[in-house]
């Protein structure tokens, strides 16, 4: 809440449920927040994330995106879309292959979503920097405008290489209980 009086005005949420019981009644108070989706989104939950989220910062694969596209359709409403890449091809984590970046992004663009940039989510393996920079040439190379990157304990990195939304959310309101 000191945030929300103090004026700031995007948030970024990991966990829908999570985010409904919290932000629905609080959006109609604070008309000025821009709510972002940076956790896994499911199709089943497209419905509700439409609703409520500004951004979704985790579209990866074609099911995703064609549901979102039948979606917004349906209520008018478009959000802001980042492509998530598996910048590390790390099996546990989300994401398309960087090499099939410009025809996700062709399918994307086709289904009529607003695309304004990639995300990633980098190995944590000590080499931030060069996953980072990758990330800026891969973006360029679509000439998207947003970057999202960077987290707590790495976002100046982020920065270093372009990331224009960054997720600091435990320096903020500290580790997640």
């Amino acid at each position: 809440m000191p945030l929300l009086e103090y004026g700031h005005d995007h948030f970024g949420e990991n966990k829908v449920q999570e985010a409904l019981e919290k932000w629905t009644d609080l959006k109609k108070n604070f008309v000025n927040v821009k709510l972002h989706l940076v956790g896994k989104l499911q199709t089943n939950k497209v419905k509700h994330v439409l609703k409520l989220f500004d951004y979704i910062h985790s579209v990866d694969n074609v099911k995703l995106a064609t549901k979102i596209s039948n979606e917004q359709k349906k209520i008018n409403k478009k959000p802001k879309i980042f492509i998530q890449i598996n910048i590390g091809n790390e099996a546990q984590k989300s994401g398309i292959d960087k090499n099939e970046l410009k025809n996700f992004y062709n399918t994307c663009i086709e289904l009529d979503l607003d695309v304004i940039g990639t995300m990633c989510l980098p190995p944590d393996d000590g080499k931030s920097e060069e996953y980072f920079f990758e990330m800026k040439k891969l973006n360029e190379s679509l000439n998207l405008n947003e970057l999202s990157m960077g987290m707590s304990g790495d976002y100046l990195s982020a920065l270093k290489y372009g990331a224009t939304f960054i997720r600091i959310g435990s320096k903020i309101f500290g580790p997640r209980t």
